[in-house]
């Protein structure tokens, strides 16, 4: 829990994103008044399963800023951020790993 809030704290604030609810087991996060992502403790089931967790972007700059803050913050770098034309033509996004293996992502949906 300790490095997962670090890290998204760091790259959520990029995104407008803030801490909301701050539980012993779990953390909530999002644009005020109500957090609309949480992070909790792993309590039950075996094993990992990644997840991919995408996040919108204002634009290009913010998908960039969150991409530094990630770096910064020592997430593994999978894609930088470029286009993705396979997706559509505006597609913008850079995707790191969490400190729990997750692939995460921001993405911005319009023009430069």
């Amino acid at each position: 829990m300790a490095a997962s809030s670090r890290f998204y704290d760091a790259v959520l604030g990029t995104l407008g994103g803030t801490r909301i609810i701050d539980f012993e087991e779990a953390i909530g996060y999002g644009i005020p008044p109500r957090p609309d992502f949480w992070i909790g403790a792993w309590t039950t089931g075996e094993g990992f399963r990644e997840s991919h967790i995408a996040f919108t972007a204002r634009n290009r700059a913010t998908v960039r800023a969150f991409f530094d803050a990630a770096v910064a913050a020592g997430a593994e770098v999978l894609h930088e951020p470029r286009l993705w034309p396979e997706y559509h033509p505006d597609y913008y996004g850079a995707f790191v790993r969490d400190p729990d293996g997750n692939n995460v992502e921001a993405v911005s949906h319009g023009p430069e």
